[in-house]
């Protein structure tokens, strides 16, 4: 309101000094306008005036007061209870089901479990068929001696028998086991039962065989002179105490040699009962010797 006053009394300053410049002077040549001053500092505005008195009725209505101060804001008014929840509305229709996702990477291998109790034992199943009887195993050794019996009462006398054959008293028989053979010279075996008598008027019989594994009984025996393939063993000759045979091999061990030595009165008494007996069959030779194989 009050830069208005001032503005307008600026306005009518300035009439005045050009009516009076027209008056008293010639006018002159019109000046340059000058620049335009800065324009003032806009003053404060004044304090309102008091109301006026109410005017008569009917009279003009004065003009419209300025607004006053907005005054301060009320306080917050109290929240209003919650409503009642409404009803649940319809279950949508369900969507297409998506695709399947990548199947993850396999995690790793867990911890054992604890063992679990063992199950009850089940029925007994059948008896199988028998098998077939294995091998015979090997002759275990013999047992100690067992102790000596109480001796028995004396038995009544027999009736004599009948005469028996002649025995074989004039003849003896010898095994050398697991013995061997040389390949270069002569292979002596020792026989002390061979005196000089034997070497004048009796004979000397020689069988070999390989050496049979303990328990094993009844292996066969062959005469001297014995081959087998390109092996051969000779007996040589035989004198006082002694056998001596030849080899065309050699062979530490492993063969069992039976000698048989018979006196001139048991060749004699053998020749006359057993005429067509073969001296290069032991079986033979053994029986009518009474030996035991």
């Amino acid at each position: 309101m009050k830069p208005t006053i001032l503005l307008l009394s600026t306005v009518f300053i300035c009439l005045i000094t050009i009516s009076a410049c027209k008056k008293d002077k010639t006018p002159g040549p019109t000046g340059t306008t000058g620049a335009t001053g800065a324009q003032g500092a806009t003053g404060a505005t004044g304090a309102a005036g008091p109301q006026g008195p109410a005017g008569p009725a009917g009279g003009p209505v004065g003009p419209q007061g300025p607004a006053g101060p907005t005054g301060p804001t009320g306080a917050v008014g109290a929240t209003g209870a919650t409503g009642a929840t409404g009803a649940t509305g319809l279950t949508g229709a369900t969507g297409p089901a998506g695709p399947t996702g990548l199947t993850g990477a396999t995690g790793p291998q867990g911890p054992a479990g604890p063992t679990g109790a063992n199950g009850a034992i089940g029925a007994t199943g059948p008896q199988g068929p028998v098998g077939p009887a294995g091998p015979a195993g090997p002759t275990g050794p013999a047992g100690p001696t067992g102790a000596t019996g109480a001796t028995g009462s004396n038995g009544t006398n027999g009736t004599n028998g009948t005469n028996g054959v002649d025995g074989n008293a004039n003849v003896q028989s010898f095994i050398k086991t697991n013995f061997g053979v040389n390949s270069v010279g002569l292979t002596t075996i020792l026989v002390p039962a061979i005196d000089q008598s034997i070497v004048d008027q009796g004979t000397v019989l020689v069988y070999v065989r390989n050496t049979p594994p303990v328990g094993i009984t009844g292996t066969s025996w062959y005469p001297l002179p014995f081959t087998q393939g390109s092996s051969t063993i000779n007996l040589v000759d035989f004198a006082v105490g002694q056998v001596d045979l030849q080899a065309n091999y050699a062979q530490a061990s492993g063969l069992d040699f039976r000698i048989v030595v018979i006196s001139g009165t048991a060749l004699t008494t053998l020749a006359r009962a057993h005429q067509h007996l073969n001296f290069n069959n032991f079986d033979q030779v053994a029986a009518a010797l009474h030996l035991s194989n």
